[in-house]
């Protein structure tokens, strides 16, 4: 399980950028909401345990066990939907209640569905470009993206699709099919949206098409719009240097409680009122390191499943920054996918930080040339 590692391959900058970005985020969140500051750090350090454990336990053997992590994870999924332990929160049934935090078994699927497909793609290699393959892989991806999309949780459902396009891709995808499939997808987008956009649509709940309506039109769904507008206001009024942590200022967009819950999808809100732009900098800046370091450790990685994984995970980390920002930003309509490790959020958290302690496994690994 455990073997012996040479120092000098431990990405130690990996680790001090986590740890950065973590720490900035307990005290964005203690300025949010205090009472679930003490949460997130339980999280770091469950994380922190987590990651020590995964980053000297040879990831080969884990991925070994690829078709149990799979089952494990539907098990996980199907749970939430069993009546009495499955809990609903504002109308989603995402989580399980393990008495000191609640537990969401969709969050843990993307690192899971990471595994499972690192060692897929590698295995059929050879195989990744025949239609068998591809359609044998986007059943397995169906299976368990229904049960997510049902709790209902559309934009896990849409960072889980993302994640699978950059593992298929990094397995071996041609650009042939790439190209093939994009040719069918673009237009096929176009008649979705235009479809959507119809009185008496089907397709979409009717709080999702009230997002998309709320970013397209604000004026008119002012209600729907609200969050999104505010958080532009608070991000514009911090400024360079921003307000400052747990200030009192009655201009304050969060004093002013403009923002339903700051600690989670809405934390840049807090952290650009707050910090400023040099805080919102900051954030950004050490995400993109992250994604880098992931994506230089697959690069250098022994065996293809290592590649795959860092480079999954990377983009998985990439995919939520940017669509968290781009919402806090008013750049897209709002979808409630958490900031990486900055936003609140227990079973993220200690996600991100197992993810963090595979990756650097694959780094205490490298090729040998």
């Amino acid at each position: 399980m455990f073997k012996q590692y040479e120092l000098r391959n431990f990405k130690l900058k990996l680790v001090i950028f986590v740890y950065a970005i973590t720490i900035l985020g307990i005290l964005v969140i203690g300025s949010a909401k205090s009472e679930y500051q003490s949460q997130q750090i339980l999280g770091m350090a469950l994380g922190s345990a987590a990651m020590l454990l995964f980053a000297l336990t040879d990831y080969r053997m884990i991925l070994n066990c690829y078709w149990l992590i799979y089952i494990f994870n539907l098990l996980l999924l199907l749970l939430v939907r069993i009546p009495g332990m499955g809990k609903e929160v504002n109308g989603a049934k995402r989580w399980l209640d393990l008495g000191f935090m609640q537990f969401q078994p969709s969050e843990l699927t993307k690192l899971l569905l990471i595994l499972f497909f690192a060692r897929f793609f590698a295995k059929y290699k050879d195989q990744i470009n025949s239609w068998k393959t591809i359609l044998i892989s986007g059943i397995l991806l169906l299976i368990p993206l229904y049960l997510v999309k049902e709790q209902p949780d559309l934009s896990t459902t849409i960072t889980i699709v993302f994640v699978f396009c950059v593992l298929i891709f990094i397995g071996g995808l041609s650009y042939k099919i790439i190209g093939t499939t994009a040719a069918i997808l673009i237009p096929s987008a176009l008649i979705f949206i235009n479809m959507i956009m119809q009185e008496g649509q089907e397709i979409l709940d009717d709080y999702q098409l009230k997002r998309i309506m709320a970013w397209l039109n604000p004026a008119e769904y002012a209600d729907d719009a609200y969050q999104q507008q505010n958080s532009i206001i608070a991000i514009g009024s911090g400024q360079l240097y921003g307000k400052g942590l747990y200030n009192n200022d009655i201009s304050s967009v969060k004093n002013g409680n403009f923002i339903v819950e700051p600690q989670t999808d809405f934390i840049f809100a807090v952290t650009g009122e707050e910090l400023g732009f040099i805080g919102c900098a900051a954030v950004i800046i050490l995400l993109a390191l992250i994604v880098l370091e992931c994506l230089w450790i697959g690069r250098n990685a022994r065996e293809k499943e290592g590649m795959i994984i860092c480079c999954g995970f990377g983009g998985l980390i990439a995919f939520q920054s940017l669509i968290n920002i781009c919402v806090a930003t008013g750049l897209m309509p709002n979808t409630g996918i958490p900031l990486p490790f900055v936003s609140y959020g227990l079973t993220s958290l200690i996600m991100l930080y197992m993810g963090i302690g595979i990756v650097l496994n694959v780094g205490l690994q490298p090729r040998k040339y």
